[in-house]
């Protein structure tokens, strides 16, 4: 059955509905995202926060001020360095799973910077927009605002790959603040031209595929 549970990894429980999306042209659901973020945070220090995308959607777009507050306060931000956001193009918090396009918000502390990727730009601008708006005032140090930046992003080539552009841009990400630093005036961004080409992404839905396969036989 389609919600039969297949895996629990750390907080993360997947459905077998989940295998069928990876193992065709789907486009890619909040829970396979969010068990992308789990397994990534295990090769990070905790000065990395990959935020699950209920938590960003919720902060995106809830409109009580306190609410929003009592949200962001767990997660932390001024031990954090680098903070992973998704951003979806849905605003309607009574539907789960909503929308139609992911991108990635990225707050880097060292740059005072929040960078936006989208691999089907300009489409997720707005809200991007309106996230960082959201967010921008739990962030930086208080000595200066926080810049916004369209980051450099490899486009896709189909309506339906946003989301697992979104998960290997934070894989480059994390490669990236975990010692692939150097300092270049474009960040990660080359890091991103040099990997994210359409031979590796034809691939990664099959290679995020076997990874959950592989973490089923070890159970």
């Amino acid at each position: 059955m389609a919600d039969d549970k297949i895996l629990s990894y750390n907080d993360v429980v997947l459905r077998r509905s989940d295998l069928d999306i990876l193992r065709g042209p789907h486009y890619i659901n909040d829970r396979i995202i969010e068990f992308y973020w789990s397994y990534l945070s295990t090769s990070v220090t905790d000065r990395v926060l990959l935020v699950p995308p209920s938590i960003s959607f919720w902060i995106a777009n809830c409109l009580d001020y306190q609410s929003r507050v009592e949200a962001v306060k767990p997660l932390n931000f001024p031990a954090r360095d680098l903070v992973v956001f998704t951003v979806n193009d849905s605003s309607d918090v009574t539907q789960a799973g909503g929308g139609t396009h992911w991108s990635l918000l990225v707050y880097v502390r060292g740059m005072n910077a929040v960078v936006h990727h989208d691999s089907y730009s300009p489409m997720n601008r707005i809200q991007a927009r309106v996230f960082f708006n959201a967010v921008n005032e739990f962030l930086g140090d208080g000595s200066a605002g926080v810049k916004f930046i369209e980051g450099y992003t490899p486009k896709q080539r189909n309506e339906y790959d946003c989301g697992l552009y979104v998960m290997r841009v934070a894989r480059v990400l994390c490669d990236w603040f975990r010692g692939e630093r150097d300092g270049r005036s474009d960040w990660w961004f080359s890091q991103l031209d040099q990997e994210l080409d359409a031979a590796v992404m034809a691939s990664f839905r099959r290679e995020v595929l076997e990874l959950i396969l592989g973490l089923m036989e070890c159970k």
